[in-house]
């Protein structure tokens, strides 16, 4: 008998460990979506070992696999791996136009999305690996930090993944979830989420939608699909006045104009058109993955029905799926357009307000800024008659401060998709493809410095992260009028982050900016408020001195600046006026413009580029989450 038990355990064990397999890796990145392919590339970028594992066979998320492939956003802000993946497909495409349809100046095929990620992570080889087919059932965590995750593959193998710092770069939030980290989901109530507007507490999300690549097989070809289950042509009067020219019933476009919202290279069409179109509501997040899927065949119904509606009462028989798109046996995407996810608790929590007028003076938090996006607000509420109205606000440009990538508590995780700390209104921007590829990056970029220096996301410099992303040309704040490339570009990045010199943000409908005016002047009043609110240092006179600053004035500040510093920090210095009398060597050295004279205004541009040149470029010197300055002082007495 006992032979025969030990037996039987050795065949378990056996059977177990040929079914099993355990990795090891600095940085584990669950999820290839579109935050997740960006944060594995910059780690890997780092030279930090780092493993992706994505549950489909496709890189991208819901600009490629979730067939997504018409942007919102960010068309002025050339920034990152956003503007490197934009260059890949102006290279295969060999035009400098991708703005093939209306609704976005970027617009592409799926699967040519999917290849232009897979090749750009295939040259990351030596330290990056790409697991697909990988599905998530555990989070490895121990003393409250996350440790790693355990995956069933296709062949119905563990894989267990041990790591040093895990991303959640899933499209539902899970791994926040399964490692009971604090979340948000579904709308507030103006008292939790400070925004007056708020609608109130419930658990209504954002619509889906299941899109669809449509196909031109030619004038005469009938490539009409199956009438779908439940088929109601009435759900679609109001998509486009082809059918019903009645102002009051349909919507103020025909059938083409509708379909050339997605319009996209060789004659296909992206089908995600919220008018009465083919957005549904149908809320999974909680749901186990099987149970979502399950779930998720009511909005693919929805989908076919109204591609069916397009071929059969619109008249476009010539309008098929695309048979080159998606591996899948349907034609339709892999995945689906989910525009909300759960929502982590970060150290940092963004709202509305913050978003309208980021450089209140009660908050700094865009000194903390990883990632930029221009689009409104913008929710998708129109299938789900429940949902509350919501009028939203006017907003600028924005950028996304480091605290709202990582958790109140939980060590060992950083978020990268739509699961970041933000408001629920505050979703309806920060979700778009452009901002989520950019914050991914960010955090790839934060897990590689606390693999690298050993430490918690939470005890990760803010500048250090920021310093790498400039080298990547990311831009930390949203100024649409000094591009990368520019002499200036990346002093006014930093000047633009520590707040001395700040933006001015414009609300434009449907791509808001920020601009920085580089070659306008600076009142000396404003200068003198801007540079004491970042480090008092400076006397303060009750005369109001109005006019424009002076080349060897903003010299003088920014010397004391330093030299204030450097006396907190007990390094060794010299006095303001022995640096003062330097500046026009130091102009000469850096600025590629003739040296005005002492008396002359000086330029927003200059002040930035003095700065940098300064022994101690107050970028340098590290803020906290909330935006303050981490060295600790007492105000200087004059």
């Amino acid at each position: 008998m006992f032979r025969f038990l030990f037996a039987f355990i050795l065949l378990c064990f056996l059977f177990t460990k040929a079914t099993s397999q355990t990795l090891y890796t600095d940085v584990l990145v669950i999820g290839g979506g579109t935050g997740g392919t960006a944060a594995g590339i910059q780690s890997a970028r780092l030279q930090v070992k780092t493993i992706i594992a994505e549950p489909t066979s496709w890189l991208g998320g819901m600009l490629t696999a979730a067939g997504v492939s018409a942007t919102d956003g960010n068309h002025l802000l050339h920034s990152g791996l956003w503007n490197e993946f934009r260059q890949q497909l102006r290279k295969h495409y060999k035009t400098e136009n991708l703005a093939t349809g209306w609704v976005s100046n970027t617009l592409f095929e799926p699967h040519v999305g999917d290849s232009i990620f897979k090749a750009i992570c295939g040259k990351e080889k030596n330290y990056l690996s790409v697991l697909y087919g990988l599905q998530l059932q555990s989070v490895l965590k121990k003393n409250n930090k996350i440790t790693g995750a355990v995956f069933l593959n296709a062949d119905k193998k563990i894989i267990t993944i041990k790591s040093k710092i895990c991303i959640d770069a899933t499209e539902a939030g899970d791994v926040i979830a399964m490692s009971a980290t604090a979340y948000d989901l579904g709308m507030e109530d103006a008292a939790y989420s400070k925004e007056s507007f708020a609608p109130g507490k419930n658990n209504i999300i954002q619509d889906l939608t299941w899109a669809a690549i449509l196909k031109d097989y030619g004038k005469g070809t009938d490539n009409t699909i199956s009438r779908p289950d439940g088929y109601d042509s009435t759900r679609f009067f109001k998509s486009c006045t082809s059918v019903f020219n009645n102002d009051s019933i349909a919507s103020p476009w025909n059938a083409q104009k509708m379909l050339n919202y997605g319009k996209i290279k060789n004659n296909k069409y992206m089908l995600n058109w919220p008018a009465s179109g083919n957005d549904y509501y149908l809320n999974v997040i909680e749901d186990k993955p099987a149970v979502r899927m399950i779930k998720y065949a009511a909005a693919k119904n929805h989908t076919l029905q109204f591609i069916y509606y397009i071929q059969k009462e619109l008249g476009y028989k010539n309008l098929g799926l695309a048979d080159d798109e998606f591996p899948t046996t349907d034609k339709l995407a892999m995945i689906p357009y989910n525009r909300e996810s759960r929502r982590m608790k970060g150290l940092v929590r963004i709202n509305n307000n913050y978003l309208v007028n980021p450089f209140e003076k009660d908050q700094s938090l865009y000194r903390t800024g990883i990632s930029v996006g221009d689009y409104p607000v913008d929710h998708h509420h129109h299938k789900n008659e429940q949902a509350p109205k919501i009028k939203f606000t006017h907003v600028s440009s924005y950028t996304i401060p480091l605290g709202c990538l990582i958790p109140e508590k939980t060590n060992g995780l950083i978020a990268a998709e739509k699961n970041i700390s933000v408001s629920n209104i505050v979703n309806g921007t920060t979700r778009l493809q452009p901002v989520v590829l950019l914050t991914g990056q960010a955090a790839g970029a934060l897990a590689a410095v606390c693999v690298q220096k050993n430490v918690e996301p939470r005890n990760a410099a803010t500048r250090d992260v920021q310093q790498i992303l400039l080298q990547a040309t990311c831009y930390l704040m949203p100024y649409v009028d000094v591009r990368p490339g520019d002499t200036y570009w990346e002093v006014i990045q930093k000047a633009g982050a520590t707040g001395i010199l700040q933006g001015t943000g414009i609300s434009e409908g449907w791509a808001n900016k920020t601009y920085f005016y580089p070659d306008s002047t600076v009142a000396y009043y404003r200068f003198v408020d801007a540079i004491n609110e970042f480090y008092p240092c400076l006397p303060v006179t009750d005369t109001f001195i109005g006019r424009p600053v002076q080349v060897k004035e903003a010299w003088e500040m920014l010397a004391t600046l330093v030299h204030a510093i450097r006396v907190r920090k007990n390094i060794p210095h010299k006095w303001p006026s022995i640096i003062a009398n330097e500046q026009v060597a130091v102009w000469k050295a850096s600025i590629p413009e003739p040296y005005p004279g002492d008396d002359a205004p000086v330029k927003r541009k200059h002040i930035a580029m003095l700065m940098s040149q300064l022994a101690i470029d107050p970028f340098i010197e590290d803020v906290d989450h909330n935006g303050k300055l981490k060295l600790r002082f007492t105000p200087v007495k004059f």
